[in-house]
């Protein structure tokens, strides 16, 4: 049973999802004329450059939503890869959380691969060939990918929105299931900024970093205005709770 679940998006677009763990990271590739550009490189669990390999020759460019464990696994398959400059530190030692929680984290609720040995597992540290910025683009030939600093599940939180398209790839600021705001390097108050930001986009399909491809664009309006009345009521902020509005929910 392989560990990846490939799907093609469009003839040169596709999502590569690790289903076999509870999170259900999502990373995407996108093939230029030049080059390809890897959206998040999921847990690190097995070797995703193996499967990338299986639908491209050309070069591979990785860049990170966010420096969180499930979103840079692979990373060291990648030595060309971007970062926001905000998230530079968790590259180099100063992560918040030990290694010993994330290591509970990645084998937990999973169906773990053979030969896997989660105490051999390492948090990925490395210097970006590239330091991105809110509003840079990314030209891999034929396809221009802009980035759009989105802080709030974490400080240098990046989605890529890719406007020909209608593409938006919003990490874990937007998907379906429980939305993470809570931890101290989150800012529920930049959340709703971020949202505020995307919903201005003519967004087409919106691919998510986690659980269900199944999404609309509707989402990101709804999401919005359930933000701004949690600020209006006095409960955007830490220690607030868990909200539930169906098929989302956010806690803070």
């Amino acid at each position: 049973m392989n560990w990846f679940t490939t799907e093609k998006i469009d003839s040169n677009t596709y999502v590569i999802s690790e289903y076999r763990h509870w999170e259900e990271t999502h990373c995407y590739l996108l093939v230029g004329s030049e080059k390809c550009l890897l959206i998040d490189t999921g847990l690190g669990i097995c070797n995703i450059f193996e499967e990338v390999s299986n639908l491209t020759d050309k070069h591979i460019t990785a860049v990170a939503t966010h420096i969180h464990w499930d979103h840079i696994g692979g990373h060291r398959y990648f030595p060309d890869f971007y970062a926001h400059k905000e998230e530079l530190q968790w590259l180099d030692g100063k992560f918040p959380l030990s290694l010993e929680t994330i290591r509970e984290m990645v084998c937990d609720r999973c169906d773990l691969p053979e030969g896997f040995d989660v105490n051999t597992y390492e948090f990925f540290q490395g210097k970006p060939a590239k330091i991105l910025a809110d509003s840079d683009e990314i030209d891999i030939g034929g396809r221009v990918i802009t980035v759009l600093h989105t802080p709030g599940h974490s400080p240098g939180h990046m989605c890529f929105w890719e406007k020909e398209r209608g593409y938006l790839f919003t990490g874990d600021l937007v998907y379906l299931d429980t939305l993470f705001a809570y931890y101290p390097s989150t800012d529920p108050e930049a959340y709703l900024a971020s949202l505020e930001k995307i919903a201005e986009l003519s967004v087409k399909k919106v691919f998510p970093a986690h659980h269900s491809l199944d999404i609309t664009p509707e989402i990101i309006t709804e999401m919005r205005d359930e933000f701004r009345k949690l600020k209006s009521e006095g409960k955007l902020h830490h220690g607030s709770g868990t909200f539930d509005f169906g098929s989302w929910a956010v806690w803070l």
